[in-house]
């Protein structure tokens, strides 16, 4: 245990590292695992301390061959799109780059293997790229709301004093039907501006946002929707603004429930992550909240766009739940995103933990 705690010391930079870095002694067996390693490689560093790599991951031949070369002769070595299985039988595909250390550098410490998952690299860039567009679009949608805000008021308006003057009863029905589009559109121009609304920040426990979200949609669909609970109670608090939150996480599961037309399963899951970076920015805390379904998944059609306000892949959807959602997340310097395939939707939210 001295041993391990000396090793600890003399890297203790490495936990702030957004890649994955192994320490291995010479048979290969882990000596320590930073925050982001633990993340990706679902372990944690007391489980796989002094247990050989092979119990954490299943290496290809190409990359135990670079070990036993590093080991022997001190060559570096850098792979790319390497193929690594979890010991729970997940595959990851990473840039992988082993460095032999000098025996004199951390006892029984003799490479340094880091790994940069290769999805994480591609999300990163989308996540900017969508991050431009959705601001670019969000600011034309706000404008052209403003913009139709007040033409509608006229309409409505004109429409009112024109059924006060008309005396066929039978053609009041016409101007009904203006002033009900007029409120309806209306209404939907409130809804797109609500979304820039100041924030109320005030320290909340994502938990119980949840659980008024579970409230909200078990009695609105009542009969055979069954919303479970998977939620890992240490969890600390945050602060943010409780409306947006509740409102954000309400409009990603009642999308899944009317998807699922209010038959299904919902899970709500929640995890903590460690040393993450959201938004270019890096946390030392962060928690992952996943909101999962079992329905027909999303429309190839829109899964690139289904961010994008007025896009829905559901008939009579506006297209705004999913949007306001992303803008209330962006608020708390969070990020969305989304995996769908037939019977399996998940929507990932993840919200740092910041020093209030």
């Amino acid at each position: 245990m001295a041993d391990m705690n000396d090793t600890l010391r003399s890297f203790a930079g490495l936990d702030l590292l957004a890649s994955t870095v192994l320490l291995l002694d010479e048979e290969l067996a882990v000596r320590y695992v930073n925050p982001a390693g633990e993340n990706l490689l679902a372990v944690s560093l007391r489980t796989v301390a002094g247990k050989p790599l092979a119990a954490v991951c299943a290496c290809p031949a190409t990359l135990r061959a670079a070990f036993d070369n590093a080991l022997d002769n001190s060559w570096g070595y850098t792979g790319q799109n390497i193929e690594l299985k979890r010991s729970d039988g997940e595959l990851l595909h990473v840039n992988c780059t082993v460095t032999a250390l000098r025996q004199d550098m951390a006892e029984n410490v003799r490479l340094l293997v880091e790994l940069q998952p290769m999805e994480h690299q591609l999300a990163a860039t989308r996540e900017e790229h969508l991050i431009e567009q959705q601001k670019a679009s969000r600011e034309l949608i706000r404008n052209l709301a403003h913009e139709i805000k007040n033409p509608l008021g006229g309409i409505r308006g004109a429409a009112q004093l024109l059924e006060h003057e008309l005396n066929n009863p039978s053609l009041k029905e016409y101007t009904q039907v203006i002033i009900k589009e007029a409120d309806r559109l209306q209404n939907l121009m409130k809804r797109l501006l609500t979304s820039h609304r100041t924030m109320l920040p005030t320290t909340v426990n994502i938990h119980e946002i949840l659980e008024r979200v579970r409230s909200l949609l078990t009695s609105e669909f009542r009969g055979s929707l069954a919303m479970r609970r998977d939620y890992d109670t240490s969890l600390p608090e945050i602060v943010g603004d409780r409306e947006q939150l509740i409102q954000a996480f309400l409009n990603v599961a009642r999308n899944a429930a009317q998807a699922m037309h209010g038959e299904g399963e919902i899970v709500l899951r929640t995890r903590v992550l460690r040393q993450v970076t959201l938004a270019k920015k890096r946390y030392r805390l962060a928690l992952e909240i996943k909101v999962v379904d079992n329905g027909p998944g999303i429309p190839e059609a829109v899964r690139e766009t289904m961010f994008y306000p007025l896009v829905s892949g559901r008939e009579g959807g506006s297209g705004l739940g999913l949007t306001i959602a992303q803008n209330f997340v962006q608020h708390h310097h969070g990020t969305i995103d989304c995996a769908s395939r037939p019977g399996e939707t998940v929507f990932t939210i993840r919200l740092p933990v910041e020093q209030a």
